[in-house]
């Protein structure tokens, strides 16, 4: 058996060792921003043109507008990611860089050590718990989002209903109209075609250098190792 690699978490240059993270949080910062501003302009396009005067970005940063095109997204994000991890722990698709080797299914554990995460030194319902951890905080993050979703959803259904003299509706008329379920599930369906995508072209295709693609002269019927 071989000895453990030694833990270098934290050691090293900050930037290279977590520029795939600080990148992507400044891509994410980015396109939020954009998000916020482009859709305060919208918004204020569309007030104007029902006569009502347009809104601050902090006002509009609190409305169910943004806080619902916000969630929608974050909750069909979170859900694919439950997905994934969940599905790719027990389901198999041979030659894909997404999936274990269906003929040798098992991981083998490295040993325990002083380094090795805390709870799962502890053992018990702690080990058990931390080893579906990260499949369970997607799931939570997945079911806070989509309430979040639902509650900035009815508020601007509300706030579309009073525009035109319309009656209100309950969060709980919300939750079982087809306009809450369009917008999750026009969602969700996207995020299932592109883990499909994933799954089924990287038994093809091939991106050198990407832990996500197998290595360029790995056959087609492979999977990692």
């Amino acid at each position: 058996m071989k000895p453990a690699k030694k833990s270098t978490f934290g050691k090293g240059n900050f930037w290279r060792n977590n520029g795939l993270s600080l990148t992507l949080v400044t891509l994410f910062l980015a396109a939020w921003v954009g998000q916020a501003l482009t859709g305060w302009y919208s918004q204020n396009d569309e007030l104007i043109a029902h006569s009502q005067p347009p809104t601050t970005l902090v006002y509009y940063l609190r409305s169910g507008h943004f806080v619902e095109v916000t969630m929608e997204n974050w909750e069909s994000e979170f859900l694919q990611l439950f997905v994934y991890v969940a599905l790719t722990a027990f389901l198999f698709q041979r030659g894909s860089a997404e999936s274990k080797d269906p003929d040798n299914p098992d991981e083998e554990e490295p040993p325990l050590s002083a380094e090795s995460p805390k709870w799962a030194r502890t053992g018990g319902w702690r080990r058990k718990v931390f080893s579906h951890s990260l499949s369970l905080v997607f799931f939570v993050l997945f079911v806070i989002t989509f309430l979040l979703h639902a509650a900035g959803g009815v508020k601007q259904y509300n706030e579309e209903q009073l525009m035109h003299g319309e009656a209100v509706v309950s969060l709980a008329d919300y939750l079982l109209s087809s306009r809450f379920w369009f917008e999750s599930l026009q969602n969700w369906q996207s995020e299932f075609l592109s883990l499909l995508s994933m799954v089924v072209l990287s038994i093809f295709l091939r991106q050198r250098g990407s832990p996500e693609s197998k290595p360029v002269n790995a056959p087609h019927s492979s999977n990692p190792e």
